[in-house]
């Protein structure tokens, strides 16, 4: 009797389990560069070492380098540590972004504008909804993002975007479909990421060349981890990775408050020269 008991018990418990995953299907999967990605172009300037666990993109006088991502994602948490050019890098971008195909395509972008030697990278993010950007909002960091590898992230569900640094935010994006404007939630994206030459504008303005003689320059990838979501998940606090929250936490509101007072160096928001005529409506929320 006690037997059939406790083997009817495992049953159930079993079953419950088995409906819970189903419910809600969490993946969260430290990444191989192998599996998840594809070298796209470059040529041998973009490469995959130790057993997957690192990439390198790499940029000389003749062409940059770039990957993307196997999959599409619909929804998650992406994180990716990354190790910036080092030394002289004006007219480098390293760019590091989600996006869609086609003409109305949705794009998240982090893009690292380099500079001279001992002069700070400007963290360049832009979001794009049914192929409109235009929403660029720019950063220092507190920290040299050449020296060691730090982690950039995007959080994206239903209700925002929020860009992290070391799971600091530094921006969110609403959604503010309640007033018209579009937000990115039925394409399916792809993450990207490459090393090319953008002297034409990168450095103020075009007016510091890259100088081809500290050539190649490289950029270092590590620990990739994407979470993604089918199904009611939810989960309590977003410093711990609940990128379904809609809401960030109390710390993490703080956070976003000391970057932008310290940190941010431009703002589409308040660019009233720009938009003298009126702000994006996302910006009178």
């Amino acid at each position: 009797m006690a037997s059939s008991y406790i083997n009817g018990g495992f049953s159930i418990l079993f079953v419950a389990l088995v409906v819970l995953v189903n419910t809600c299907r969490v993946a969260k999967a430290a990444g191989n560069f192998y599996h998840d990605f594809d070298l796209t172009w470059g040529e041998n300037r973009a490469k995959i070492f130790r057993e997957g666990q690192l990439l390198s993109l790499s940029l000389d006088k003749t062409s940059g380098s770039g990957f993307q991502s196997k999959k599409e994602y619909l929804f998650g948490r992406i994180d990716m540590q990354l190790k910036l050019v080092a030394g002289n890098s004006a007219g480098t971008v390293t760019a590091y972004y989600l996006s869609s195909q086609g003409p109305t395509h949705d794009e998240i972008d982090y893009e690292f504008l380099g500079n001279v030697t001992g002069q700070p990278y400007i963290l360049h993010t832009n979001v794009f909804t049914q192929g409109k950007g235009n929403r660029e909002q720019q950063f220092y960091l507190w920290f040299d993002p050449t020296k060691n590898f730090h982690t950039y992230s995007i959080i994206w569900n239903p209700q925002h975007i929020v860009f992290l640094v070391d799971n600091t935010p530094i921006r969110v994006f609403k959604n503010a479909e309640s007033v018209g404007v579009p937000f990115p939630k039925k394409q399916p994206m792809r993450i990207y990421s490459s090393l090319w030459n953008a002297d034409d504008w990168a450095t103020r303005g075009g007016l510091v060349k890259t100088d081809w003689s500290r050539a190649p320059f490289t950029a270092y990838y590590r620990n990739f981890n994407a979470q993604t979501c089918s199904g009611s998940c939810s989960n309590s606090k977003f410093s711990n990775g609940a990128w379904q929250s809609q809401e960030l936490d109390a710390y993490s509101q703080r956070r976003l408050k000391w970057v932008q007072k310290n940190f941010m160096i431009y703002n589409y928001c308040t660019d009233y020269k720009r938009f003298s005529q009126g702000f994006p409506l996302e910006c009178r929320r």
